[in-house]
């Protein structure tokens, strides 16, 4: 059985959380990317969440994250 596999991976690190942005490839062969973000609670727990952006909305949703970024930069 064919499983996703994982192309490409960058880490940022940012204080206490740390991201990370995957692109994987689903076994139909669709690419998407799945940004993590995990937290640290304590010295032996994390906090994960994931969202999954597929490839027919990463245009969508670069438009937005710099519409954003350039609000909160005035």
């Amino acid at each position: 059985m064919k499983e996703k596999r994982e192309l490409f991976s960058l880490k940022v690190r940012a204080g206490k959380r740390t991201y990370f942005f995957d692109v994987k490839e689903t076994i139909y062969g669709k690419k998407y990317v799945e940004i993590t973000e995990s937290k640290s609670i304590d010295k032996s727990s994390f906090e994960r969440y994931n969202i999954i952006i597929f490839e027919e909305d990463l245009e969508k949703f670069k438009k937005a994250l710099i519409e954003v970024i350039d609000f909160i930069r005035g």
